[in-house]
């Protein structure tokens, strides 16, 4: 059984972060952010890059830090405190499939840009919104030196400011990823979508035998990999949004006032407010025992401690955003109240690579079959 450890580096990150995100991500700065083109500032980008946020685990050999993916846990987590929209996931997220499953020259190729800043995203999802990595539709032929692949994607996250995109296709029946480069796509081929969390940059990708060197094709396909990092990322971002939205409970139950008391005195808010902190504090349990399982390399339990983390993560992230706004009354329903904003969240991590009751299911055989 795995303990919980937070090692030197996740420390110091950790520091760091919460000053960056509590700095560069206020919440009026967030709602500001949503009228922008960008999730995030270029300047706060060029930041982050120089801190060797987009580096930390890229191997040293490619310009790195090479440090775990449990390294960026910290970091994923105080963007989801301060809800600060960046490519910073969907970066990390893609740097994983090019480590996982990339050759040696495809590594050469890409890596090294995003040590650098180049932005990175992942094209997962199929236009129907199955994610499941087992049942793609999108699908792609290698004939001599040339590959033709034909896709349509939805949640391709900060699409347009990505240097490379890698894409999920079937090739020959077998499941397959596929590095395309931003220069590479037709125009058009990126549509932005309205998706519930207006801090994120949504688009759909859609291609038509696009022609490609069949080099672009990754060596490998590590799906179990990818899944895993992308659960643990978005563990991560809803623990810190179930701290953040929480923050804004407290704050309007120490300061509203009705028949002369603050309304945090009534019981039928002091309840539901603890269950919300008990289940925020099982939240990160849950992450920083998946992390732990990432950096021991114990393969046998790390696939339950993801599940057991995005399942938690799930469904408190979603009851705390909705607690918030039916605890505002009238004004929580309005756009200038701040817990919308985190309900918006939550809603959107809640489904990104299955909601509880999905992953509740794929822990069962994990926890009873021999």
């Amino acid at each position: 059984m795995a303990t919980i450890e937070f090692s030197e580096e996740q420390t110091m990150l950790m520091e760091t972060a919460v000053d960056f995100c509590r700095k560069h991500s206020p919440i009026d700065r967030v709602r500001a952010q949503i009228d922008e083109p960008q999730s995030v500032a270029p300047a706060v980008w060029q930041e982050m890059v120089d801190l060797g946020w987009l580096g930390i685990t890229v191997p040293e050999q490619y310009g790195g830090l090479g440090l775990s993916l449990a390294d960026a846990v910290p970091i994923a987590e105080s963007m989801g405190r301060h809800l600060m929209g960046s490519p910073f996931v969907s970066t990390t997220l893609t740097t994983q499939a090019l480590i996982s499953s990339g050759s040696d020259a495809q590594r050469e190729q890409w890596l090294p840009q995003i040590a650098a800043g180049t932005a990175a995203s992942m094209a997962l999802t199929e236009e129907d919104g199955n994610w499941n990595l087992t049942e793609i539709g999108s699908f792609a032929s290698v004939q001599g030196d040339q590959l033709l692949l034909t896709a349509k994607k939805c949640f391709v996250q900060d699409a347009p400011d990505a240097g490379v995109i890698v894409v999920s296709a079937r090739i020959d029946g077998a499941a397959r990823l596929v590095a395309v480069a931003a220069d590479q796509l037709p125009e058009g081929a990126l549509t932005r979508e309205t998706v519930i969390d207006e801090t994120r940059r949504s688009y759909t990708l859609e291609v038509d035998a696009l022609a490609l060197p069949a080099e672009q094709l990754l060596d490998g396909a590590d799906f179990a990999a990818i899944e895993h990092a992308a659960l643990l990322l978005l563990s991560a971002e809803m623990s810190g949004g179930l701290s953040g939205v929480l923050h804004v409970i407290i704050e309007y139950l120490t300061t509203r006032k009705q028949f002369d008391q603050y309304i945090g005195s009534y019981q039928s808010l002091k309840h539901p407010t603890v269950q919300i902190l008990l289940s925020m504090e099982a939240c990160r349990s849950h992450l920083y025992r998946a992390a732990t399982c990432m950096v021991q390399g114990d393969t046998a339990e790390l696939e339950a401690a993801v599940r057991m983390a995005k399942a938690q993560g799930s469904e408190a992230f979603a009851f705390a955003g909705d607690r918030a706004v039916q605890f505002h009354g009238g004004f929580g329903f309005t756009y200038e109240c701040d817990a919308q904003l985190f309900l918006r969240r939550a809603l959107w991590c809640q489904y990104q690579f299955g909601d509880a009751a999905y992953h509740r299911n794929l822990l069962a055989p994990l926890l009873l079959d021999d």
